[in-house]
């Protein structure tokens, strides 16, 4: 599993910094969180193909959040996307709207299915490998703060197995994936070949919001925190002001969730050095990453790396 930042910027890019997008490949799939203007050209340039997309997962309607899903969508008409290949947009209340307001630009067809899906709190998607749940957190607009559980297997104990009189090969398989199998008549269930249940990664993604104690419940033990950090602590008004969170409030609700790693995101222009961000964070929350556009977070790595701690 790999976290892309696409954009790190909050409501104006700069030239370092694009609008908001982050692409997590895993599961075989590409899902894309918040779709700014020029992510495109941000995809572009870590190769991704916009045509592996098939679920994008936005936060709230503010235009640095989704102008760039007019380009995106026309762009998969042109490029060939078909019937077969539906497109998946998840999002607060409105977002039928914007979509009409999408197909009344320009002049483009689009083939394949465009499914919005306007959602409220709870399970969103939820399928054999993972599931993908929504809050509603604090802005000045409708905020959905997102979470990734992926939905991990128990080890499969092979010894036991074979003890069992299990011959490796298919069996395996079918007991590991909860399917009891006979052997010289006697039937063995998944239970007697399998370790304890095991905890998956767990991404969650704060959207904009201002801090507050549903995002502490929501990134519970996460692997990975990804929070809006738009202002320092010097501009803590500002950020109250204007429903946004500085990089200490984000690394309180990092340390109070118990998360495994923080990273900042959502950055406002006016900090051309984000070491101060990150100086205060870490002095909260020692765990902490600033996001710069085209990183790459391998979560995998990551959850491996605490999980027998």
């Amino acid at each position: 599993m790999e976290l892309i930042f696409l954009g790190t910027s909050s409501a104006v890019p700069s030239k370092h910094r694009n609008h908001p997008g982050i692409a997590l490949k895993a599961f075989g799939e590409i899902i894309l969180f918040d779709c700014g203007e020029g992510i495109q050209r941000q995809l572009a340039n870590v190769k991704i193909s916009p045509m592996k997309i098939n679920q994008i997962f936005i936060s709230h309607l503010h235009g640095d959040h989704i102008l760039g899903l007019p380009g995106l969508i026309q762009s998969m008409g042109f490029r060939g996307r078909d019937f077969n290949s539906p497109l998946h947009i998840y999002g607060p209340p409105g977002l039928e709207k914007t979509k009409q307001s999408i197909f009344n630009l320009g002049y483009f067809s689009v083939d394949f299915p465009l499914i919005i899906h306007e959602i409220d709190e709870g399970i969103v998607v939820e399928n054999d490998e993972y599931v993908i749940e929504a809050v509603k957190t604090y802005h000045n607009v409708e905020n959905l703060s997102y979470s990734v559980y992926e939905k991990k297997k128990p080890r499969f104990l092979r010894e036991k197995a074979i003890e069992l009189g299990v011959d490796p090969g298919p069996d395996f398989g079918k007991l590991h994936n909860g399917i009891e199998v006979e052997v010289n008549g006697k039937i063995i269930k998944p239970e007697q070949v399998l370790g304890n249940d095991r905890d998956g990664v767990k991404l969650v993604y704060s959207g904009d919001t201002k801090p507050c104690d549903e995002m502490i419940r929501f990134a519970k033990d996460a692997t990975v925190l990804i929070h809006e950090s738009t202002y320092n602590s010097s501009d803590e008004d500002k950020a109250y002001n204007n429903f946004h969170s500085t990089s200490a409030q984000a690394a309180k609700i990092a340390k109070e969730a118990n998360v495994k790693e923080l990273i900042l995101t959502h950055i406002s222009t006016r900090y051309t050095n984000i070491n101060d961000l990150k100086k205060e964070a870490i002095e909260i929350f020692e765990n902490t990453k600033v996001a710069n556009d085209f990183m790459k977070i391998n979560l995998s790595k990551i959850h491996k790396k605490y999980e027998n701690k």
